[in-house]
């Protein structure tokens, strides 16, 4: 039976504290966890020695009984290395002051209850088949994502933004880019839930809503919106005043100009999500407004135009 150097497992000095061994255990946990390294059977054994070793070591009476066989192991191999070290011998014989060294009661209750089926012969052997009455260590294990929804104006997704948020008695800020449209997914690493046993945390996924903006439609990274233009501009020619993202535009309306015509300026649509520096275009749609409360002189100008017309 092969002795089990439970200290060089955890790379631990003997000597040692609770806190020292906890600390070894976590991070050799984390990065043997067969969720960590799935299909790596020599991780897979790893892990399962650190396991034996954390059960051991981490309860008193056990590390106790651990010790004093250690130290006749040592004793033995110091004095005849060539001899075989008869396991069945040593186990179980009187202790070093001569008397039956007692099974810790704490031991003693838990024969047979193990759940560590794959642990070493070696430890079967020390214990009986005894484990700690200490919980078992909590096996490493990664925190759950969390997904949570955020809404944005199109102007913030247009020049990009940040939030601060609340998850769960924490403060973070989270950075929305450029583009950003709804339904983007935005992850931040390890601020999801928290991990188990010293395992990192989930991921906090933020799922983009995007609010609706009066007068504005936006099909892919492109901005449609409809242009007021007075009939006068329309028939005569002008200019109009377009309102975007970034600002006013006057746009130069060519005479004659009908309801319904679309202009497209280019790159003044939304930023690409991907290349913010790439801009869609902005389509302008003239809806041609009629005057109102027009005077009598206008109103006779409108009817000699109409007879001019054939109307």
């Amino acid at each position: 039976m092969e002795y089990k150097d439970y200290y060089k497992i955890l790379d631990t000095g003997k000597h040692a504290d609770s806190e020292e061994i906890s600390k070894a255990y976590r991070k050799l946990a984390r990065r043997y966890h067969p969720d960590v390294n799935p299909g790596d059977t020599v991780a897979e054994e790893r892990y399962k020695e650190i396991n034996e070793a954390y059960t051991v070591l981490n309860h008193a009476d056990a590390r106790a009984k651990y010790d004093r066989l250690s130290a006749k192991w040592e004793f033995h191999q110091s004095a005849d290395e060539a001899n075989e070290f008869e396991w069945n011998e040593w186990l179980f014989i009187p202790g070093l002051d001569g008397q039956e060294p007692e099974l810790p009661a704490a031991l003693d209750d838990l024969k047979s209850k193990s759940s560590h089926t794959d642990f070493s012969d070696f430890y079967y052997g020390l214990f009986e088949a005894v484990v700690s009455d200490q919980p078992e260590p909590e096996a490493p294990e990664k925190g759950e994502d969390i997904t949570q929804q955020l809404e944005i104006t199109l102007q913030e997704a247009f020049i990009g933004t940040k939030r601060v948020l609340r998850i769960g008695n924490r403060k973070i800020e989270v950075k929305i880019p450029k583009g950003a449209r709804t339904g983007t997914k935005i992850r931040v690493r390890n601020e999801g839930a928290e991990g188990k046993g010293g395992a990192p945390s989930g991921d906090l996924y933020l799922e983009i809503m995007v609010a609706p903006e009066p007068n504005l439609e936006r099909i892919g990274d492109d901005l449609h919106l409809e242009l007021p233009v007075n009939v006068y501009s329309a028939v005569l020619g002008g200019e109009a005043i377009v309102t975007t993202l970034k600002g006013k535009i006057k746009l130069r309306i060519p005479p004659e100009t009908q309801s319904g015509k679309v202009f497209r300026i280019k790159g003044q649509g939304m930023p690409s999500l991907k290349n913010p520096e790439q801009r869609g275009d902005l389509y302008a749609k003239v809806m041609i407004t009629v005057p109102e409360n027009l005077s009598e002189e206008e109103i006779e100008l409108f009817e000699e135009l109409a007879d001019i017309r054939g109307l």
